[in-house]
């Protein structure tokens, strides 16, 4: 086949694969198809650089302060070794500390003099290293479930926030230790965390005094409802009994805010008599006539 009669079949297929209804109605399809169609417009691409910048620009919050680190203050500087003195388990060198924390507890006398003299930070001579004072000092379980009963003993328990600050793996052996019923562990309502810790002083064996629960009995105690309180009033109405009110304080009388009555001055004896010159001042003075006085 010649390079001709392939180009005729070429251009043949092409008719045949385009749309009739887009042919404008006064032209064919030779004249539609050879004539030169128009670029459409190019819409200009957003520049990325400047979309990036303005998407940075609203993830920004205006309201918070911006993070400045450590600071400069020296009392800022000191809460932020002690923190981190804190969540480190064993002890370190100041010059360590300095590094974590970007701090100049190190080389500033005053700021290290704080830290060295703080109550919570201790010091060790013989090995120039420092660590936290934390309120438990327990490594294991056994210490902890000793630490446990003597709290108990005191007639309280534990948070178990406290103990965690000094063992983070406190929790875990706590829930252990619940599982082997020495400890009773209280939770929050909401997400069942640990929240107290107690000693069991009755293990559930017979050598400690305390046997465990027939299963028959807890059916029947978690099947019991407690009354409404109209049931309640019924039932003791029917037994003649009454129900006990509170007593409540007694109502005190209130105060009017009314004036107060002024009380009468109280009068100042005078002395009437002066026995000096011999006259009554209680009398009317007269003055002497002439006749008196020739006398």
């Amino acid at each position: 086949m010649s390079a001709l009669a392939r180009e005729n079949a070429k251009f043949k297929a092409g008719l045949l694969r385009q749309n009739p209804t887009s042919w404008h109605s006064t032209g064919t399809a030779s004249t539609s198809s050879t004539a030169p169609s128009t670029p459409a417009p190019v819409k200009p691409e957003p520049d990325s650089s400047s979309g990036s910048k303005k998407k940075q620009k609203s993830n920004i919050v205006y309201s918070q302060p911006a993070d400045t680190g450590t600071g400069t203050n020296v009392n800022t500087q000191l809460v932020y070794a002690l923190d981190h003195l804190r969540s480190r388990e064993g002890p370190m060198s100041v010059r360590e500390l300095s590094l974590l924390t970007e701090t100049p507890v190190d080389s500033d006398p005053v700021l290290f003099a704080k830290f060295k003299s703080h109550d919570r930070v201790h010091f060790d001579p013989k090995t120039n290293l420092y660590s936290y004072k934390h309120d438990f000092n327990f490594r294991n379980k056994p210490a902890l479930l000793t630490e446990i009963q003597r709290h108990t003993r005191r007639g309280g328990g534990i948070p178990v926030r406290s103990l965690k600050e000094s063992w983070k793996e406190a929790p875990v052996a706590i829930e252990e230790l619940e599982k082997e019923g020495d400890v009773l562990v209280t939770r929050t309502a909401k997400d069942g965390t640990l929240k107290m810790v107690f000693y069991n002083e009755i293990k559930p064996n017979e050598d400690s005094g305390g046997v465990p629960v027939e299963q028959e009995f807890r059916d029947i105690w978690h099947s019991l409802k407690v009354p409404t309180d109209a049931d309640l009033l019924r039932e003791l109405a029917a037994e003649g009994l009454q129900v006990t009110a509170a007593q409540g304080a007694a109502p005190q009388k209130a105060q009017t805010k009314g004036k107060k009555k002024r009380s009468a001055p109280r009068q100042r004896q005078v002395r009437v008599t002066n026995n000096h010159l011999g006259i009554d001042l209680s009398q009317d003075y007269v003055p002497p006539t002439k006749s008196n006085s020739g006398s």
